[in-house]
């Protein structure tokens, strides 16, 4: 990649890689790693994260955009897991309202479907009380006329009623970059695209890892008195680069979702729904979009690029006809779609959605701590568990001591809105603070939103004379345009990809935007960071590849 202007916090970055000893090195820059470094950091260990691709680009901006309060593990009788997840799901919204939002969700119930009336009362009573969930959001039980009301295009046909429940919508791929930047303020070196190539050792003892930047082509070696592996997928190769991937491993399964045209799938409440062959199913309504998944099947193939396949969306697309029979969907009505892959502890015998999705923690000979499965929502008590692994070894070694975890009153970067009671009072001030900064109070809104109490650096570049006659000659709305500088001067965003996937999400819920814009996207990046003309004309071409690949299948 040919870069002149490698943004500041970069360079700074990596000279602290390539300088520091660190009490804490982390791989893999997913919602895991981010909350791993974002503990360590707030406790005060010096930590470094490196992640091969962007961050989030894995598992941790492909799932269905929900943090779970976990009623599908209370089905599997994963009684703790459920407790666990619930309680998380709620520090998760507390430290971070503007990516985590409480979304009331349909589980519709028909005669000789998977649930029954009274089984989905007594499993939604027993969940609320294991999640602890909040009074005003507790279950309720719905009969067949209100659930139709509250969502028309059910299917009637033997329709008995709903359970009506809270589930939490996020922004994955966005939460994953607001813990990494609360990690870098808490003084934590983060970079995106630098790779862990091999494993420094003294004595048998792990020290560290050489690593290479993907944008520069430096490297160097980075020293840490504790190594963690948490690059999700890629959890078993850093194992078999030790030498010590042996007893559990992992086994990777995929899951696509598909993304509808509001007018074409007019969902006006989110559904919890079953399929005929006893899967369940996610129908999502999002800004002016509704999206569905997802599937789950074993993948053995590029954990970093995995694809929708035509048997996976005829799938999803039955199952939606089969619980929507009015709405008649086909494959040109898919605007776009994600797959992801999800790294779970293969369990003998069981089929993909009988897998537990509980983490674990693994220390190899050398020292290696490997965590490994676990759920978005239970990050932040992942990473506890881990750095308080981290923080007795590095007592035990001769170190000092850290304090314990802080991060369930830390909010996130962009979460210091007063809590999320007060974010809709806070989104209305930022609304009317946009209009005096040339941006429309519809635009306001949604990137206070989006950035929480960081949209006064958006608000900034969009007031300044500069930034509007940049924007004015690149064709870009003022508001794009905030959002793709913000991403690459303070979101370490170094491709179109990143702005347009994982900052903005605009591939998956905009698609017409991208198609619109992403030309002028790709010339605002190139002025930004000074690519030579065949650095643009591979980044352009790989925007292209990704829009293609988010509406026609592979194999």
């Amino acid at each position: 990649m040919n870069v002149t202007k490698i943004p500041e916090s970069r360079r700074e970055a990596w000279k602290r890689l390539d300088s520091d000893t660190f009490d804490l090195f982390v791989i893999g820059g997913g919602i895991t790693g981010a909350g791993i470094a974002l503990d360590a950091a707030s406790r005060g260990m010096k930590t470094a994260l490196v992640e091969m691709q962007d961050f989030a680009a894995g598992t941790s901006s492909r799932s269905t955009k929900l943090v779970h309060g976990g009623l599908r593990y209370l089905k599997q009788f994963e009684i703790g897991l459920v407790a666990e997840v619930g309680r998380e799901r709620a520090i998760v919204y507390g430290n971070g309202p503007h990516v985590t939002t409480p979304e009331m969700m349909v589980l519709p119930i028909h005669k000789g479907g998977t649930f029954g009336k009274l089984s989905t009362s007594i499993g939604l009573m027993v969940y609320d009380f294991l999640a602890a969930v909040k009074r005003g959001e507790r279950r309720r039980m719905l009969g067949a006329q209100e659930t139709l009301r509250r969502e028309p295009l059910l299917r009637q046909d033997g329709l008995l009623g709903a359970g009506y429940y809270v589930e939490y919508r996020t922004d994955d791929a966005r939460l994953t970059l607001e813990v990494m930047k609360r990690a870098a303020e808490e003084g934590a070196a983060a970079l995106n695209y630098v790779a862990a190539e091999r494993f420094l050792y003294e004595g048998g003892r792990i020290i560290g890892a050489a690593v290479r930047d993907a944008l520069t082509g430096e490297t160097t070696e980075v020293r840490a008195a504790v190594v963690i592996n948490a690059a999700g997928p890629w959890v078993d190769r850093l194992r078999e680069m030790d030498g010590s991937r042996q007893g559990k491993q992992l086994r990777l399964t995929k899951g696509i979702h598909l993304v509808f045209d509001g007018e074409r799938f007019p969902l006006r409440q989110a559904i919890y729904f079953d399929t005929p062959d006893k899967r369940m199913i996610f129908a999502i309504p999002r800004a002016g979009k509704t999206y569905v998944g997802t599937t789950d099947t074993f993948y053995e193939g590029d954990p970093a690029a995995p694809a929708m396949t035509e048997e996976e969306r005829g799938y999803l697309l039955a199952a939606v006809n089969d619980m929507f029979p009015e709405v008649k969907l086909g494959a040109a009505d898919v605007e776009s779609s994600w797959a992801g892959v999800r790294p779970l502890i293969y369990e003998e015998g069981k089929n993909p959605s009988e897998i537990s999705r509980k983490d674990e923690v693994w220390q190899s000979p050398s020292g290696l701590v490997t965590i490994a499965g676990g759920k978005l929502t239970g990050y932040r008590k992942m990473a506890e568990t881990v750095v308080d692994l981290a923080a007795r070894k590095l007592r035990e070694s001769g170190g000092r001591a850290f304090p314990a975890c802080r991060t369930k009153m830390l909010p996130i970067s962009g979460g210091d809105v007063g809590g999320p009671d007060a974010f809709p009072a806070f989104v209305d001030r930022q609304a009317a603070e946009a209009v005096r900064c040339g941006l429309t109070e519809e635009q306001g809104k949604r990137l206070a939103q989006t950035y929480g109490s960081n949209v006064s650096r958006l608000f900034a570049i969009a007031a300044d004379a500069k930034h509007r006659a940049a924007a004015e000659r690149h064709g870009l709305p003022l508001d794009l345009y905030a959002a793709a500088v913000y991403a690459v001067q303070e979101e370490m965003a170094l491709k179109p990809v990143d702005v347009l996937i994982r900052r903005t999400g605009a591939l998956l819920f905009r698609i017409d935007h991208v198609r619109q814009y992403g030309g002028q996207v790709v010339a605002l990046m190139a002025e930004l960071l000074g690519w030579s003309d065949a650095t643009r004309r591979a980044y352009a071409s790989e925007l292209e590849t990704e829009l293609a690949s988010a509406v026609t299948p592979r194999g």
